[in-house]
């Protein structure tokens, strides 16, 4: 992400890198020569470098406190999704980057997905009337490769994959509906990964690569020795403009997918894949008028192919983020948007721990500073 900011041509450049792993700063020592800073404490590189913008992309429970670190210095910060792991590390962030996140960008990238801009303008064009209900289902069929051999396994370091993954699609149906989740209720468990034998030793650095002969999810090898976070989850949201959504998320199924169903008062919407490919097109379908089974809809639209990462919106959420640091301007989630979605997934997690019962997602409060003038006694 942060390589698609070095842009010289345009004012833009990555000038230094942090990471405690020496190795994996050799890339750009290899390729932006002798001059780039180059340190294995991120600190060390805010005292030296005085950065304009930072990128922070470390694992999501580092994301508190070095995000933390960076906005203290003065510079603008470049957060990868989610804000944090708590609601309430998010609001500590969300007060030290100001109260309307002057400083902040969060890495929401699933908002440039193409198809999900377009199924946005549908619905801000009135094409299916007032939305009334959002449905997700995410099918991970790389959960196994991936979330169950590395830290994401544990709830210390991740609180759970509902909010890890979930914040993503928790915030495209705020976006799309308008309004925030103001209650949830959520059910779900760890019925598969917990029964694969095969793990690796706790000092054993993890083999994240996905690998199609990793099938069935039971034959996988090598997971985390400690496995505490569940595998399938089912949340509902009620949003504080009543509009009702579900989101369904699984980490063992064949195929990788995000379907969303929109309905409205005159109409739904719903997307068949979310990134096009060379092989592969992704396609919005509309609904507005009584038919039967009609499988193509009303109207289909191809959504065109952009290269690069993630569809194409890697680039352009980076393009935002460069626009952002230059005049404040944004298209992006803001950390309002960032929060409200970690407070979500965050709030369905202790439902489902909980054995589904109802939680009420609290709004963000700005904190003020504590005062150094005592009051009269």
């Amino acid at each position: 992400m942060a390589r698609l900011a070095h842009r010289p041509e345009d004012g833009f450049r990555l000038v230094a890198a942090a990471d405690p792993d020496p190795a994996a700063l050799e890339p750009y020592r290899k390729d932006f020569g002798p001059e780039f800073g180059l340190y294995t404490d991120h600190r060390e590189l805010l005292d030296r470098e005085n950065p304009d913008g930072v990128f922070v992309c470390s694992p999501d429970f580092l994301h508190e406190e070095q995000g933390l670190d960076v906005l203290r210095r003065g510079c603008t910060l470049y957060l990868e999704k989610p804000l944090a792991i708590t609601t309430q590390g998010c609001d500590r962030l969300l007060d030290a980057g100001g109260p309307t996140g002057e400083r902040l960008y969060v890495g929401h990238n699933l908002r440039f997905f193409p198809v999900f801009r377009k199924m946005h303008s549908w619905l801000r064009e009135g094409r299916i009337g007032e939305v009334q209900a959002i449905w997700c289902r995410h099918f991970i069929s790389y959960g196994g490769d991936a979330y169950f051999k590395d830290w994401h396994s544990e709830r210390r370091f991740s609180t759970g994959l509902l909010l890890q993954k979930g914040s993503h699609d928790i915030d495209i149906i705020h976006w799309l509906a308008g309004s925030y989740t103001r209650r949830t209720t959520a059910i779900g468990k760890l019925s598969v990964y917990n029964q694969v034998a095969n793990r690796r030793a706790p000092d054993e650095k993890p083999v994240t690569a996905f690998a199609r002969e990793n099938w069935p999810p039971l034959s996988q090898k090598g997971l985390s020795p400690v496995i505490d976070v569940e595998d399938h989850s089912m949340v509902l949201l009620e949003l504080e403009n009543r509009v009702q959504a579900s989101y369904l998320q699984c980490h063992y199924t064949p195929d990788d997918h995000r379907n969303y169903t929109i309905i409205g008062t005159e109409g739904r919407i719903e997307n068949c894949g979310d990134t096009s490919r060379d092989d592969r097109m992704a396609t919005l379908r509309l609904w507005n008028y009584r038919c039967g089974y009609e499988e193509e809809g009303t109207e289909a639209v191809k959504i065109p192919r952009i290269s690069g990462d993630h569809g194409g919106a890697d680039r352009l959420i980076i393009d935002d983020f460069l626009h952002f640091l230059r005049t404040g301007e944004r298209r992006g989630a803001s950390p309002l948007d960032a929060r409200m979605s970690v407070a979500a997934g965050f709030s369905a997690t202790e439902s489902l721990r909980d054995g589904g019962t109802p939680r009420e997602v609290p709004p963000y409060q700005l904190q003020k500073p504590p005062s150094d003038h005592h009051a009269p006694g």
